[in-house]
C-alpha cells in the first residue's frame, strides 16, 4: 500500500513528530508551506514541497530546490488541500496529515471536510496529532480497541447519517439519525476489543481522543 504523509503548517509539536516518523514508515513525505520548517529541524528530506509560501521562513524555504510546487496565492484551494491532491494524483492509498489543527479554526474545519475527497476514492486518509486521529467513514467499520485513546466521537458531517448503530462502546445506539447540530455522539468510550460502528447512509467524523 503507496502511503504519504503530508506535513502542513499547523500547530505541531516537533518531538512528536521525530517520535512519530521514525516508528510509521512512508513512501513520500509531502511538505506543505511552513510544514517544512518542522522537517527542516529534524534534518528529513521531504519528497515534495507545495505551497504559495506565504508563510514560511525564506531562509528555510531557499535552502530546497528540489521537487518544489509554487502556488499562485489567489487559488481555490488551501495549501493543505494542494497537497492531498498531490498525494491522490501519486496514486497513494493511505495518507497522514500532521500540522492540520492550530489556533485556524477556519484552517481546522476546511481541513476536515477536504477528507471527504479522498473518502470518496476509498482513499484512507486521517488527521493525526499527539492526542488526535480523525477521519470520516460512510460505510460500516470495525474499530480495534487502542489504550491510547480513551474517547471516541461521531460527528455528522453532512445534513443527516441514518441508521448509526453503536456495538462495543459504553453508550449504544441503534438504527439512530444522527442530524447536524447534535452533540449525542461526543465523548464515547470503546468497552470491546473491537467495537462496531454501522451506519446505512451519509457521512460521520470520527475523532479518537487521549484526553
Amino acid at each position: 500500500m503507496k502511503s504519504a504523509i503530508i506535513i502542513s503548517g499547523g500547530s505541531l509539536n516537533t518531538a512528536w513528530l521525530k517520535e512519530w516518523l521514525n516508528t510509521n514508515k512512508y513512501n513520500l513525505i509531502i511538505a506543505v508551506d511552513k510544514g517544512l520548517e518542522a522537517l527542516d529541524l529534524l534534518n528529513i528530506e521531504a519528497d515534495y514541497i507545495i505551497g504559495d509560501f506565504d508563510s514560511i521562513d525564506t531562509n528555510v524555504l531557499n535552502k530546497y530546490n528540489k521537487n518544489v510546487i509554487k502556488l499562485n496565492p489567489e487559488k481555490d484551494f488551501t495549501d493543505t488541500h494542494e497537497g492531498l491532491k498531490l498525494a491522490i494524483s501519486l496514486e497513494c492509498e493511505k495518507v497522514d496529515i500532521v500540522g492540520a489543527i492550530g489556533t485556524r479554526i477556519d484552517h481546522v474545519l476546511a481541513n476536515i471536510n477536504i477528507l471527504k475527497e479522498p473518502l470518496e476514492k476509498n482513499i484512507k486518509t486521517r488527521i493525526i496529532d499527539e492526542n488526535n486521529q480523525i477521519f470520516l467513514i460512510n460505510r460500516s467499520v470495525k474499530i480495534k480497541k487502542d489504550d491510547n485513546y480513551k474517547y471516541l466521537s461521531i460527528i455528522p458531517l453532512t445534513t443527516t447519517v441514518e441508521g448509526i448503530t453503536l456495538k462495543g462502546f459504553k453508550y449504544l445506539l441503534n438504527n439512530y439519525i444522527l442530524n447536524l447540530g447534535q452533540s449525542i455522539g461526543v465523548s464515547n468510550e470503546q468497552q470491546k476489543e473491537e467495537a462496531t460502528i454501522e451506519l446505512k447512509k451519509g457521512i460521520l467524523i470520527v475523532i479518537f481522543s487521549k484526553d
